[in-house]
């Protein structure tokens, strides 16, 4: 096992080496060996083996037993709150199942329904049969001692709760993870303490696993543009591309550094007079190129790569205010705008490549090609529609092709949100086909068709919101539509259910700017006017995060925001820009599962429960199922701060001992996550490196070792009726004290029937005898040759 060195905040006692990362030992000893050295001698110890259901005297945790009637209702109620709390986060609990044919969907560390163990009784507990449950242990107690042994608890599974079809071996594995004691038996008490404390871990977990963390404050930088940043958006390499309304194009990488700057709009001064005005931009990706609109009422293509003008097309009866493109299959393409007097203008066309080398070629107007918006309509591979849709001017408009549907938005609160078709209903024969009826009335009419038209009601679906809409972002994969405005509140809708939103979430004190769903994290993200950045989960419908511009520290008025996913940041355009990063470790093997966000110290399995137990740097816990190696239940925050470095079971393989870098053992009944006990050394404790339970002549201790270079004992007598909160380790041996390691015990291994071996960071073993305290032998391995201490 790996020893792992500490960081900066912890203190290094004087006089002592830094032990390197690769400072590493383990002593082990084989199960079925003894030593030769007392054989004569009868054996004492009862076997690691024993039968789990003997009658062993209890070992009491924290707080001895209480009669099982007593703090009922008590207990009832806060096991009530605790369900309330935990919004689908039961998970997956080691219980009984009825039958295996439910499949249902808990949510707790990403499980997905097939990974389930099916219908668990910890699952059908709630308050109703929480006291019909109380009642069954009553009337299951058989003694009226208050208290079920395994037998009585198989019939009150079985019969009162008409579980007959569950199987042993599922009733023994519940029984023995509430009699952590291994006493045989269980009281009232004991199963309350067990469902509340799990459900309250499994409700931290839950937690965990929603966490989202932003580095604060955010990376900014000075800007190159002069006037207001239109639009941000990014390409597939992570390069993020501004654009302001002098036309001025900024290329950013992922790290906030600014890699050059170009211009859309000539920096000749004779053109100064007749320099435009930058109303939106898209990249058009497909054939590299750039869409600009601008105030002349004009859409303007640009290459992506030298920022050469290509074409344009002119006469629009409107100015486009906002523009989209979309590529809808090989060479085809949409190219949409939104314009002042709440108009959607979509250009459909066919054999797009072919199309803008043919405009390329007409008459250059200003230094550059320009074909007419008639000329564009009456062309054989094109198609003009234009919808009149808002009451007011379009504030975001989306094509989205998973769904094959435009998505448009105004300020107008009977129009605020539209989802409607490209073509309508009258002009498409068949689905995709956005051309046959238009050209068959170009045909007919001889004439271009520019002026709007209403959409039939069966083909849009309004939203009507009060005060209207100003952004709102859509996701197909979890079929949701956010939107948000002036009134500061962000709606969720089914997009096929306009009528009313099916969640209001509210907390912004200041009209929406921003919103983005981001499917991969389930997750929204909504910034408001007053740069107040909030994060919710789609699931739960919460606020997970909220960072306010104290913490960011971006200063000056919201101009444009932008959700980079390939980058996972937020970038903000003020006076400045900026980027606000999400914390998250990089993953180098996306195909390699990852079992802790942390290094691994230590992992056991458990032949008791069939489970893998590990435990990593970050102080967590987890248990793994071993037949499917899907997760079962965690705990964090097990040494507070302080990593796991060591850990092992008792002999009943029903508790577990981790040691920490804060000098701690601690016992835990490991199910549920409840710790019993405490045990560290009054004064300066160091690290524990490795720790092992010992059963010896009916006595049972544990034995940690570590930096203080000393074997600590404590006992773990199960009549002790110690109610301190953490428990000191018994004298020191004098032969360790006069004649033991002198370097940093790395590892610890117990040998039946009273043989502990030990070894340190300078290569020494040895050997002790547990009945005396006394050195058994030293093992020294001799030095390789040419082999020379620089340790000094």
């Amino acid at each position: 096992m790996a020893t792992i060195m500490p960081s900066t905040s912890i203190p290094v006692p004087s006089k002592r080496k830094i032990r390197p990362s690769s400072a590493a030992a383990n002593l082990q000893s084989h199960k079925k060996f003894t030593s030769g050295l007392f054989d004569n001698r009868p054996a004492t110890a009862a076997p690691s083996g024993s039968d789990a259901l003997g009658q062993r005297p209890p070992t009491r945790g924290t707080t001895p037993r209480h009669t099982w009637g007593k703090k009922v209702d008590t207990e009832i109620q806060e096991l009530d709150n605790v369900r309330h709390l935990r919004r689908l986060t039961l998970a997956q609990i080691y219980g009984i199942g009825e039958s295996d044919a439910a499949d249902i969907q808990h949510g707790f560390i990403g499980q997905t329904a097939g990974t389930q163990l099916k219908s668990k009784i910890e699952e059908k507990i709630n308050i109703d049969t929480l006291n019909l449950l109380k009642t069954a242990f009553e009337e299951a107690d058989e003694d009226g001692s208050g208290e079920l042994d395994l037998d009585e608890f198989k019939v009150l599974l079985k019969s009162k709760l008409k579980l007959e079809g569950t199987k042993e071996q599922q009733i023994d594995a519940l029984f023995y993870k509430i009699d952590y004691s291994s006493d045989g038996l269980i009281t009232w008490d004991e199963f309350c303490t067990y469902m509340q404390l799990e459900y309250a871990e499994k409700e931290d977990a839950y937690k965990r696993m929603k966490e989202v963390i932003f580095s604060l404050p955010a990376k900014i930088d000075m800007t190159p543009h002069r006037d207001t940043v239109l639009k941000i958006a990014d390409t597939a390499d992570g390069t993020i591309l501004c654009c302001s309304q002098d036309g001025m194009v900024s290329f950013w990488n992922g790290n906030l550094d600014l890699k050059r700057t170009r211009s859309v709009v000539p920096n000749d001064p004779a053109m100064k007079p007749k320099q435009k005005w930058i109303t939106d931009f898209t990249l058009m990706s497909h054939f590299n190129k750039i869409i600009v609109g601008t105030g002349d009422r004009e859409i303007q293509f640009y290459e992506l790569s030298s920022f050469e003008p290509y074409c344009q097309i002119s006469g629009l009866e409107t100015v486009p205010l906002k523009i989209d493109y979309c590529s809808t299959g090989h060479d085809e393409c949409l190219v949409l705008f939104g314009d002042s007097v709440g108009c959607i203008n979509i250009l459909v066309i066919e054999s797009a490549g072919e199309c803008l080398r043919i405009w390329k070629k007409k008459p250059k107007l200003d230094g550059i090609a320009s074909i007419a918006i008639e000329q564009v309509v009456m062309g054989p591979n094109t198609n003009f529609i234009r919808w009149k849709v808002h009451g007011d001017w379009i504030q975001e408009i989306k094509y989205f092709d998973n769904i094959r549907q435009v998505i448009s938005c105004s300020n107008h609160a009977n129009t605020a949100l539209v989802i409607g078709c490209v073509s309508g209903s009258t002009q498409v024969e068949h689905q995709g086909g956005h051309q046959m009826e238009a050209k068959a009335s170009k045909q007919k009419n001889n004439a271009p068709s520019t002026v709007a038209k209403e959409r039939l009601d069966a083909d849009q679906a309004v939203f009507k919101v009060y005060k209207g809409v100003k952004t709102f972002d859509f996701s197909k994969e979890k079929n949701v539509l956010v939107t948000g405005g002036m009134d500061r509140i962000v709606r969720m809708w089914n997009p096929y259910v306009p009528a009313k939103p099916t969640a209001m979430l509210r907390g912004h004190n200041a009209p929406i700017f921003y919103l983005f769903i981001s499917d991969d994290d389930n997750r929204i993200f909504s910034i408001s006017t007053d740069k107040c950045v909030k994060v919710w989960d789609i699931q739960d419908q919460n606020c997970l995060l909220t960072v306010r511009p104290k913490g960011h520290k971006i200063r000056g008025d919201l101009q444009c925001c932008f959700y980079s996913s390939l980058n996972k940041c937020l970038m903000i355009a003020t006076d400045q820009m900026s980027m606000l990063s999400l914390k998250s470790k990089p993953v180098l093997h996306a195909d390699i599962v990852i079992t802790h966000r942390e290094p691994i110290h230590a992992a056991k399995y458990n032949p008791e429960f069939k489970q893998v137990v590990t435990c990593s740097d970050g102080s967590v816990v987890k248990l793994w199922d071993f037949e499917n190696g899907n997760p079962i239940f965690e705990f964090s925050d097990a040494h507070g701060d302080a990593a796991i470095t060591s850990m092992d079971f008792d002999n009943t393989g029903r508790r577990l001992i981790t040691g920490g870098r804060d000098g701690s053992l601690k016992i835990w009944n490991y199910n549920n996550g409840h710790c019993l006990r405490t045990l560290m050394p009054e004064v300066n404790p160091d690290e524990v490196c490795s720790c092992v339970y010992v059963e010896m002549n009916k006595n049972r201790y544990l034995v940690a070792v570590g930096w203080d270079r000393r074997i600590n004992i404590y006992s773990d007598d199960p009549d002790e009726e110690d109610v301190r909160e953490t428990i000191e380790p018994q004298p020191t041996w004098h032969d360790d004290l006069e004649n033991g390691h002198k370097e940093d015990i790395l590892s610890v291994a117990y040998c039946p029937p009273n043989l502990l071996a030990t070894s340190s960071y300078d290569g020494e073993i040895i050997v002790w005898n547990m009945v005396s305290g006394h050195i058994f032998c030293h093992l020294n391995a001799p030095a390789p040759g040419g082999y020379a201490d620089q340790s000094n």
